[in-house]
């Protein structure tokens, strides 16, 4: 299997793709932000990050990051529904190096897939064959929190590959099918004018946010690129822009079990030490509780 080149891989190709993809169901228009966050250099001048940011009807923020140097190419791109929408979170978070590549592609559940059976089966019953298809072209990835994974659906991708020209493709292929899958999403999504339900659909999404912008595993590399400061702002305004207007509650008020005895918040990334060495939903997209590894 070819090797391929670290210079040879682009995740700008992957950013391109998605935004004439979603100009083709829906205006795009530049987001207040794209004026404060649009590139940082590094501290070390050896990695550029660049940011774009949109939104559109039904999207309440569409935005990317991309990092490249010599020695990685860092992908982070994500969009996020009006709250009048209950529509999953479209996410991709990937991380290649020469030798490593660390892969996260879904569609995050706006809520519990496990607990609430309807929402499962709204948006996710005729995405299964398309998570099987990928599930074995891009194994499981190894250990994975149990607390991370109430933030994704059954047909999460979580893989880890040796860099190779293959490799790429696939991910290429499933960054794709698994955008347009969301765009067929969204077409087909009818507002909400329920204020109850809208917001719960409000506070789900600050919730995600909140978890995100704290335990993010990307804030160690963001810190050591631009320092601590720069990497905060980037997580809380842009790349989980929304804390701040959607909801007032804390992190410690969503998730009071990382309360430290002096009211900090706990740095680890798990509580309860479990973690799925397997991936924990079965062919037909059920989830398998025993799948439990300390």
């Amino acid at each position: 299997m070819p090797i391929v080149q670290l210079s040879a891989i682009s995740y700008k190709k992957f950013i391109n793709f998605a935004l004439d993809e979603t100009k083709r169901h829906t205006h795009l228009a530049p987001s207040p932000l794209q004026e404060r966050y649009n590139s940082r250099i590094s501290m070390d001048g050896k990695s550029e990050i660049e940011m774009l940011s949109f939104e559109a009807t039904k999207v309440r923020l569409l935005r990317s990051l991309c990092i490249e140097s010599q020695t990685m190419q860092v992908l982070d791109f994500a969009v996020f529904p009006e709250p009048e929408f209950d529509m999953p979170i479209f996410c991709a978070n990937f991380f290649s190096s020469a030798n490593t590549n660390i892969v996260v592609l879904d569609l995050n559940p706006l809520h519990d897939v496990i607990s609430q059976r309807d929402y499962k089966e709204k948006y996710y019953k005729g995405l299964i064959p398309l998570g099987l298809k990928y599930a074995e072209l891009l194994p499981w990835g190894g250990k994975l929190t149990s607390e991370s994974l109430k933030f994704f659906s059954p047909i999460v991708i979580w893989t880890r590959f040796t860099s190779s020209s293959y490799k790429y493709d696939v991910l290429y292929s499933a960054f794709m099918d698994y955008y347009k899958a969301w765009l067929a999403l969204m077409d087909q999504a009818v507002v909400e004018t329920n204020a109850s339900k809208i917001m719960c659909n409000r506070e789900a999404q600050h919730r995600y946010l909140t978890w995100r912008a704290e335990k993010d595993p990307g804030h160690g590399l963001l810190k050591k690129l631009i320092g601590e400061e720069q990497a905060k702002d980037l997580l809380v305004n842009f790349l989980f822009n929304g804390i701040d207007e959607l909801g007032s509650k804390s992190f410690l008020d969503y998730f009071p079990e990382y309360c430290c005895e002096d009211g900090t918040i706990n740095q680890s990334r798990s509580i309860i030490g479990k973690s799925f060495e397997s991936r924990p939903w079965d062919r037909k997209g059920e989830f398998i509780s025993n799948s439990f590894e300390n």
